[in-house]
């Protein structure tokens, strides 16, 4: 199994703060990443499909939207797309060995048509979810798969594939009009001012000049302003925001033909250490460290 592999290559640690990135793979149907929790992230959110499986160490928990939903060998976290989570880490248990998916959404609605709109914020009607012994072994055969230097990558990616729609059968909402009309309903009711304010965050997430004056050019209350954000779209500005800041962070990172001091910049950080804490409250691990990950699979 994957965790003995790998506690055979280095123990499990408690408290020390350090987070690691084993391995990390990224295609079409988004990214994967197996990581040793060590530490906890603040509260975010993805476009993507995320689920958490444990594969070594003790149980641990994330909380997702106002609930916290148990992570163990029987039970998956499970994220809709843009709701958002957070995980607190207990230093006096072993750390967690987690398999996390994101699955794309556009990858998702390629392979299953059959499902509800995989943005929707009911595709995963749970937070946690009980894993049958088949994702579990396709858990522990990726993880194995990508901690082997032997092991070609189209079979990793197939294993990957078939863990991902294992999953999305067991645990997504099956599609019907009326929710497809409920999330049609959804995207249109966006107030206005707001929309325009996303477009201003799409458009230059680095750029956005604050909470305060995007309230003021939208002509609300700051107040006002978050009621009406977090009401359109589900999650506060500022989440929204640093949501768009890590995606385009990770995609930076990832293609490896810019400095990490030059993309924390063109991102809106004053320094190079801002935004390496920031990438790590994020996702975990350090810039650097993600992008050494990807290097050496």
């Amino acid at each position: 199994m994957a965790h003995d592999r790998l506690r055979s290559r280095r123990p499990f640690r408690g408290g020390l703060n350090v987070s690691r990135a084993l391995r990390i793979a990224h295609g079409d149907f988004g990214r994967v990443a197996l990581l040793d929790m060590d530490r906890s992230l603040v509260r975010h959110a993805h476009p993507h499909c995320h689920v958490l499986l444990k594969l070594g160490g003790d149980d641990t928990r994330f909380a997702v939207g106002s609930s916290l939903a148990p992570l163990t060998d029987d039970l998956a976290v499970l994220v809709n797309a843009w709701e958002p989570h957070a995980y607190v880490h207990d230093p006096s248990r072993r750390n967690a060995l987690i398999l996390a998916l994101y699955i794309d959404p556009s990858w998702l609605r390629l392979v299953q048509a059959d499902r509800i709109a995989p943005g929707a914020p009911g595709f995963f009607p749970a937070s946690a979810g009980r894993i049958d012994a088949g994702i579990r072994r396709l858990a522990h055969d990726l993880a194995d798969a990508m901690v082997d230097p032997t092991m070609q990558a189209a079979a990793r990616e197939a294993l990957l594939s078939e863990l991902m729609i294992r999953v999305v059968a067991r645990f997504g909402s099956l599609r019907d009009r009326r929710a497809m009309l409920i999330e049609a309903a959804g995207r249109a009711s966006i107030d206005h001012r707001v929309r325009r304010s996303i477009d201003a965050m799409r458009a230059d997430p680095g750029g956005v000049p604050g909470m305060e004056r995007m309230a003021r050019e939208a002509g609300l209350s700051r107040a006002h302003f978050f009621r009406l954000f977090e009401r359109s779209t589900g999650v506060t500005p500022l989440v929204f925001l640093n949501m768009l800041r890590v995606e385009r962070a990770v995609a930076a990172v990832m293609k490896a033909d810019e400095s990490l001091a030059g993309i924390g910049e063109r991102l809106g950080f004053g320094a190079p250490a801002q935004f390496s804490r920031f990438f790590r409250d994020h996702v975990s691990v350090a810039p650097r460290e993600f992008r050494a990950v990807l290097r050496s699979a």
